[in-house]
């Protein structure tokens, strides 16, 4: 199925409604992006972390592991991917999560991926594939419980979360059919057709095939996947639209994080009281 969107109503509306930054004040938006880099650093101190684990040899790409035990056991891991409209940000803006899962018994994954417009998004979302692909096929020697895997990211590592869900992929991966235990996706996009209408397509170049191949509303999952689809309560109204379209389309609760907007609320999963951390922790 695919979003109507009003086919993509006049160009300066579909902006609006894609213009994540509409819902912060640039100050706002420059504390919020700090906050993710100075609360993931202390993530680099947990016990059993693995930084700069290559996943993919094709494109050379790494993800850091934390939380580990070291000790034989296989954990619950959770991997994370970071948004940015697919052309910002990094694995080490986004482990701010860790040191609260770690306590839990939980092991976090964060990878890295080449960001556009140097990598095309059917590139993007192969080197995704991959690195869920190598936490699974390698996760009794990383102390991971590859029945326990849950995924989840924000914004653009919302829309990545949900290509992961879609059916397809797995099994030239050498993965199980229904890898994850869980899926998270947090102000996620699931129809690509109006982004390519807005001013997103003047970095990311997405064509037709992959507006149909890439969008997860149009690729639902073979199988069930635990979780609900969160979105911030201060958001544009495209992400709104898209997260509902999202929930009812796979039978998921749409969970409506109150008073976090497009940017800070992926920060409540430092909080294991947060909405949004408990419905993370329930996953596993």
């Amino acid at each position: 199925m695919a979003l109507a969107e009003e086919q993509y109503w006049p160009r300066d509306r579909v902006d609006a409604d894609y213009t994540a930054r509409n819902c912060v004040t640039g100050a706002e938006f420059a504390r919020i992006i700090a906050a993710y880099r100075s609360l993931s650093a202390p993530a680099r101190d947990l016990s059993g972390t693995r930084p700069g684990l290559a996943y993919d040899s094709e494109s050379a790409e790494t993800l850091d592991l934390y939380g580990t035990a070291g000790d034989g056991a296989l954990r619950p891991c959770f991997m994370f991917i970071h948004g940015g409209y697919w052309r910002a940000l990094s694995k080490a803006d986004s482990a701010f999560m860790a040191p609260m899962l770690a306590a839990r018994g939980i092991v976090t994954a964060v990878p890295d991926y080449t960001l556009a417009p140097a990598a095309s998004l059917t590139e993007i979302v192969r080197q995704m594939r991959a690195a869920l692909a190598f936490l699974w096929r390698n996760a009794p020697d990383l102390g991971i419980d590859r029945g326990r895997i849950v995924v989840g990211g924000s914004s653009a590592g919302g829309h990545l979360t949900g290509t992961l869900m879609s059916p397809g992929w797995q099994a030239a991966a050498g993965i199980a059919p229904a890898p994850l235990a869980g899926a998270l996706p947090v102000s996620g996009l699931f129809d690509l057709g109006a982004i390519a209408a807005s001013h997103v397509q003047d970095w990311m170049a997405l064509t037709e095939a992959e507006i149909e191949e890439l969008s997860p509303l149009r690729r639902l999952p073979a199988h069930p996947v635990p979780g609900p689809v969160a979105v911030a309560e201060i958001e544009t109204p495209g992400f709104h639209r898209q997260s509902a379209a999202f929930g009812a389309a796979v039978g998921a609760p749409v969970l409506t994080i109150a008073g976090r907007n497009h940017f800070d609320v992926i920060l409540d999963l430092t909080d294991p009281q947060s909405v949004l951390a408990r419905a993370l922790l329930d996953l596993f």
